[in-house]
């Protein structure tokens, strides 16, 4: 690769970093063409993005941001390194997850970026299928907000069939 080539490499890399909160570095190492082309098929049918590249061209893009919250990454860079890049923080973790079910425990997460939040290691995918997306905290806020109201709605139903029943019954029993 010449300078030329690995300088545009990191700016290709820069710009999808600032482009996305969330990202997963993977190895991909162990997996067939065949295994790689199913990922990646996978990875377009949700809008994940997937890019393998080298190590020290990731470190490079990374490190000229100048933020701390890519300090935990850089242990994570070794092997082959596959990139998977989603706005919503769980896909990748839900593709890896579902990929391996034919496949073993390939590929191994080394790390994702969720956010401001760091994950390393490959035990970390269960608690990265776990996150909540967007719309599913507001779903549980309005039904949490609904609740109470639901609750008393409810209670004022019931209150108001036990009258109609008790005005029902009092007729039946005087006759």
């Amino acid at each position: 690769m010449t300078p030329a080539q690995k300088s545009e490499a990191i700016e290709v890399l820069k710009a999808k970093f600032a482009q996305y909160d969330n990202f997963y570095i993977t190895n991909t190492e162990s997996l067939t063409v065949d295994q790689v082309s199913k990922l990646r098929r996978l990875c377009f049918e949700k809008n994940v993005e997937i890019k393998v590249a080298k190590n020290t061209l990731i470190r490079k893009a990374l490190e000229s941001f100048n933020d701390d919250k890519y300090a935990g990454l850089y242990e994570s860079l070794h092997g082959v390194t596959a990139l998977m890049f989603s706005d919503m923080p769980k896909e990748p973790a839900m593709i890896l997850t579902s990929f391996r079910k034919t496949n073993k425990e390939k590929p191994v997460l080394k790390a994702a970026l969720i956010g401001t939040d760091v994950f390393t290691g490959d035990n970390e995918l269960v608690n990265l299928t776990k996150i909540k997306t967007k719309n599913e905290l507001i779903g549980e806020v309005i039904g949490l907000l609904q609740s109470p109201a639901k609750r008393v709605l409810a209670a004022l139903l019931h209150h108001h069939e036990q009258k109609e029943g008790a005005a029902v019954a009092e007729p039946a029993a005087a006759e």
